[in-house]
């Protein structure tokens, strides 16, 4: 009887043990999918659900705040899922939060995050729709990834053609293994340098130069800065232009002259047309120019009878006397 009793007390021990572990569990199963706390429902729509079920954990900011009641099907394009957020938190999430689908860890559950908005936004209410934001999915990223192994097999194909192209080039080796190379290269690097300086120097000379015209120093500077030099110039200009005026008028005054003088030529006219075409008048003026050398012939034959005549020949001796003197010779023994 007695240990009927212990037995009964035992078992009675193992179900009550048995009945609070059982509450203990529907507890802590219940606050996890709060189901005794005092809920919100918060919804957001995706183009892809990306496997999120029901039951799904909803974090904020990294902290777990709610689970996900229901995942429904809008339209071919458009999936609605319904959260249920701990009334508590609902003044620290804002109107214009986001909500994006993730990953717990690489490969674990789906889970909602909700993200803090930017700007000031006043809390969220029950019923509330957020946006959402599209997450890169692993498909997604594993389709990149084919497509980047593609295209690095594209290029390691292409990377492997030129090594061979460079190990058969017997031009690129011998260029290679010239040691005159290194020297050549620094000479040309020289050079360069050489004439980057001398090029920096000449940009310096000019933009003195600049600063120097800009200063009005220099004929230039003067030139462009100095306003008398410019009303002078103005002034040589209009005199140069008055010159040329000048210059047309006198050289019309000398085509009409010389016109004129050719009409009357042509005409008939004036003292030249006569003796440029009378022919009376060329006969005369030749037989004037033969009467005047006839006559200076005689002239010279009297001159030279006088010399000769006693009464004269004195005087032209004395005189040829005169003139040796003058010349510095001894005069001649008369006979």
């Amino acid at each position: 009887m007695a240990n009927k009793t212990i037995n009964n007390v035992k078992l009675g021990l193992f179900v009550v043990a048995g009945i609070l572990f059982l509450i203990i569990m529907l507890y802590m199963i219940g606050k996890d999918q709060n189901l005794f706390n005092r809920n919100i429902e918060l919804k957001a729509r995706f183009s892809n659900a990306q496997s999120l079920v029901k039951g799904n954990n909803v974090k904020y900011a990294g902290i777990q705040v709610g689970t996900v009641k229901n995942v429904k099907l809008i339209n071919d394009t458009t999936v609605e899922i319904v959260m249920l957020i701990d009334e508590k938190i609902r003044s620290n999430i804002s109107k214009n939060a986001i909500v994006s689908i993730g990953t717990e860890g690489f490969i674990g559950n789906k889970i909602v995050s909700i993200l803090p908005g930017i700007g000031q936004a006043d809390p969220v209410e029950d019923g509330d729709m957020l946006a959402s934001k599209k997450i890169i999915s692993t498909d997604d990223m594993l389709e990149t990834l084919s497509v980047s192994n593609r295209n690095i097999a594209v290029v390691s194909e292409g990377l492997k053609s030129t090594v061979q192209q460079i190990n058969n080039s017997k031009t690129l080796w011998q260029l290679l293994n010239d040691e005159a190379l290194p020297d050549n290269l620094r000479k040309a690097a020289i050079n360069i340098n050489q004439a980057t300086a001398k090029a920096n120097n000449t940009v310096n000379d000019f933009h003195d130069l600049l600063e120097d015209v800009k200063d009005g120093k220099g004929s230039l500077g003067k030139i462009l800065t100095d306003t008398s030099i410019a009303v002078q110039l103005a002034e040589a200009l209009e005199k140069l232009k008055q010159v040329g005026d000048n210059a047309n008028k006198l050289s019309d005054e000398i085509n009409e002259m010389v016109s004129g003088i050719k009409t009357d030529v042509n005409n008939g006219k004036g003292a030249v047309n006569t003796l440029l075409k009378d022919s009376a008048i060329v006969i005369k003026l030749n037989s004037s120019l033969s009467n005047i050398e006839r006559g200076a012939a005689a002239f010279n034959e009297n001159m030279e009878a006088l010399k000769h005549n006693f009464l004269l020949r004195g005087y032209f001796r004395k005189l040829e006397r005169q003139k040796q003197k003058e010349a510095g010779k001894k005069p001649a023994k008369s006979y």
